[in-house]
């Protein structure tokens, strides 16, 4: 082998005509899909898959309905107009446990990391009530406040006042000391210290105390719709139960995924609203 044989071995090969080169420059051009095409690929290919093993007979229809069925079902309810009235009745039972459960969680972990003693006699009481999981009281929630709406929102809200709690009391503990000694050299009150450095401080935290407990309320709901409820996504799954209607169950749990995937893309929509100034530092 000569050396000017050498090279050649090692030449790259002649490009031949494709539809991703470029003529002009002789680049390659390849188109990329999106990222919400990529990230569907894979629900869809397993729905695709779930549908066609129930097509053909591996899955039995009465013990999973496939997702034509499902479609179909919720196409029924939607058309009926009982999926709105169910949804709407357990979109108001969230939104209030929200609104008691994060509202007693912020309070608690301010009054825990900003007032002296605080921290010793909240902090511990929310440990050892945290630990008393939530349906265990559930029984008392009924002797308490009757069979109506309140021990539902009741279970929801103690399920997430702990989530809150927990992330927003370790932001608080983590605000930059300098800027609390800065607050203490300029002479600000109470509140405008509570307002203007610790609130925003824990902003971060709080809202990962919020994502974790917009999941959770979710997942309370289901059994807390089970208690002498009737309306509700819980409750139209509990009835479908007893009719052996698969497709309305798979319905129920569809609207339940979709619930999670919205309050936490909105949430997220909050974390690039109101802390437009952490986009420098992440990048």
């Amino acid at each position: 082998m000569t050396a000017v044989e050498a090279p050649l071995l090692f030449a790259p090969p002649v490009a031949s005509a494709s539809p991703l080169v470029d003529v002009a420059g002789g680049a390659v051009s390849r188109r990329r899909l999106p990222g919400w095409a990529r990230r569907l690929a894979g629900p869809l290919l397993l729905i695709v898959s779930w549908q066609l093993l129930c097509s053909a007979g591996v899955l039995d229809r009465s013990t999973l309905a496939a997702p034509s069925d499902a479609w179909s079902a919720g196409v029924h309810l939607v058309a009926t107009g009982e999926l709105q009235q169910h949804l709407w009745a357990s979109l108001q039972r969230v939104l209030w446990g929200l609104a008691f459960g994060v509202t007693a969680g912020v309070a608690l972990a301010v009054v825990a990391a900003t007032v002296r003693f605080g921290d010793d006699l909240v902090d511990s009481t929310v440990q050892v009530l945290r630990a008393i999981p939530v349906l265990a009281l559930t029984p008392l929630l009924i002797l308490w406040l009757g069979i109506n709406e309140q021990p539902k929102v009741a279970m929801v809200a103690i399920a997430v006042a702990f989530p809150v709690y927990l992330n927003t009391h370790g932001a608080i503990r983590g605000v930059d000391p300098k800027l609390v000694e800065a607050a203490r050299t300029f002479g600000v009150s109470r509140w405008q210290f509570i307002r203007e450095v610790v609130l925003p401080g824990a902003l971060p935290g709080f809202l990962i105390g919020l994502r974790y407990a917009f999941s959770i309320s979710w997942l309370v709901l289901v059994i807390s719709e089970q208690i002498n409820a009737t309306s509700g996504i819980g409750y139209l799954m509990t009835d479908a139960r007893t009719s052996f209607r698969t497709d309305v169950i798979v319905v129920g749990l569809v609207v339940y995924g979709a619930l999670g995937l919205i309050s936490d893309g909105t949430v997220r929509l909050l974390e690039r609203s109101l802390l437009v100034w952490r986009r420098g530092t992440s990048s």
